[in-house]
């Protein structure tokens, strides 16, 4: 593990990580931008399987649900994982994982053997960020985070804003197995490389793994995300027992998980440990993340439909207003990480929940006379006070923990993202069906609108709480002063 820095602001973070720790990083940086650019790439591809595999498009969507229920039941087992496990380990298996669930998709005759797949994939995937991040704060000197930080904000931005476009020039020219078939040989690379080259980072522990906290976790956090999930299409003819029961499940499930790991982290067997709650500033940390996540998932949901159904522009068109967005927050991640490197959190985190919250106030105004170049520019505006919020917030809360407990901090992040979009998508969708439905239909670019409001109301409500997180959420000390109790080196 590189050492501590001692405080001194370098003159260029490659001068303080070693050539081998920053190979490391690159490969780690690599296999996430995969991993991520084909969880994006999927709903394009849902009406070519509706035809192709001669199925329902509620059973369709079931190949982005399962994908993300895999990612909510196996993401909080990450902060274990990262322990019992050593570096080259964990990413072998992710890597290994991603790219057969990639091959079997590829090579898929049927709808059960792609959503199979999906699964297989998703398990790769969901440990790809919380090992990068983790991995990262292992070996990058404090006074580099937040630039390094920004490096990952580039992948968990610019894939999301690639993915749907390389899927939509695809699924034009070739089938929908192509989306798979251009994934793979990366996929493999990367493997290659990180099997060739990786080195481990940090300490492992020989702790057994807990089933039961397995179980409870599957059962907490999949009950909640998929009960979520089923939210949004109760004005569609979806039933409410399935939703009630899911999450009523998830939520005792949850219960009884936190109560286990309570008992279990005494003797430091935790499957997540609690202790990072410990930490203030971790704490307002996920708060923060929270309700930004919230509101962000669930406005870029109702975004597209607004342009498609509202303003009735074609879909490649909606994407193309979402782009400036997406890469403007990916290519102010390196930027806004030098600032928090020299200034804090506060300089970026104030102004950025103003203009997120103002952007998202300003969208309850869009009606169907909206020019389309208003709504690009706000869409881009909005993205940048994201951006402004995100890269400080994932660097002071994984800062703020001692290194034993990096891989737990980055499980919650991971886990308080699913969660937290589940949650808004779910809220959002739901608020724009109702008010969509009873004021004519979707079918009514007016109607459209009015539920688009509705929608980006509660959204902005969520939004300007961040503002007062912001002024409460400090760097933390680069020696890591705020360490949870109990938990020293």
């Amino acid at each position: 593990m590189s050492a501590v820095d001692t405080g001194s602001v370098p003159t260029s973070a490659n001068q303080m990580i070693p050539r081998k720790d920053m190979a490391v990083i690159w490969v780690l940086l690599t296999a996430a931008f995969v991993a991520i650019l084909n969880e994006t790439t999927m709903n394009m591809a849902i009406p070519h399987l509706i035809t192709d595999l001669e199925i329902t498009p509620l059973a369709a969507q079931w190949v982005t649900s399962a994908f993300m229920l895999t990612m909510a039941v196996i993401i909080p087992t990450t902060g274990f994982l990262l322990r019992r496990f050593t570096t080259r380990q964990m990413f072998i298996g992710a890597l290994t994982l991603f790219s057969a669930g990639t091959l079997i998709a590829a090579l898929a005759v049927g709808f059960p053997m792609l959503l199979g797949a999906r699964i297989v994939q998703a398990s790769g995937t969901a440990i790809m960020m919380p090992l990068l991040m983790t991995t990262l704060m292992n070996l990058v000197p404090a006074a580099s985070r937040g630039r390094m930080m920004g490096r990952v904000s580039i992948v968990m931005s610019l894939a999301p804003a690639i993915g749907p476009t390389l899927s939509g020039f695809l699924l034009d020219h070739f089938s929908w197995r192509s989306i798979f078939v251009v994934v793979l040989p990366i996929a493999l690379v990367a493997l290659f490389i990180g099997w060739r080259w990786l080195t481990n980072v940090g300490e492992t522990t020989q702790a057994p793994i807990d089933i039961l906290s397995v179980v409870l976790s599957a059962f907490g956090f999949g009950g909640l995300v998929f009960g979520l999930s089923q939210v949004g299409g109760l004005g569609s003819g979806v039933s409410w027992a399935p939703m009630a029961i899911s999450l009523a499940v998830g939520v005792i499930g949850l219960g009884l998980f936190l109560r286990r790991q309570v008992v279990l982290q005494r003797e430091d067997d935790a499957l997540l440990d609690l202790r990072i709650f410990q930490s203030r500033d971790f704490s307002l940390s996920m708060a923060q993340m929270f309700l930004l996540s919230l509101a962000f998932f669930g406005a870029i949901t109702v975004i597209p439909l607004f342009l498609q159904d509202g303003l009735e522009i074609a879909p490649t068109d909606a994407g193309l207003v979402m782009l400036p967005g997406a890469l403007a927050m990916g290519l102010l991640g390196p930027v806004i990480g030098r600032i928090y490197d020299a200034r804090g959190t506060r300089i970026l985190l104030i102004p950025g929940s103003i203009l997120a919250a103002g952007m998202l106030w300003f969208y309850t105004t869009l009606s169907v006379g909206t020019s389309v170049w208003v709504v690009a520019v706000a869409q881009t505006l909005l993205s940048i006070g994201l951006a402004l919020s995100f890269t400080p917030l994932f660097t002071a809360s994984l800062a703020s923990l001692s290194p034993k407990f990096y891989s737990y901090g980055s499980a919650v992040i991971g886990t308080v993202q699913q969660v937290a979009g589940a949650a808004g998508i779910a809220v959002m969708m739901a608020i724009f069906t109702a008010v969509a439905g009873a004021a004519g239909g979707t079918e009514v670019p007016a109607a459209v609108a009015a539920g688009s409001r509705v929608a980006f109301t509660i959204a902005a409500v969520i939004a300007t709480v961040t503002i007062v997180g912001a002024f409460l959420i400090r760097k933390p000390e680069d020696d890591g002063a705020e360490v949870p109790a109990h938990g020293g080196h």
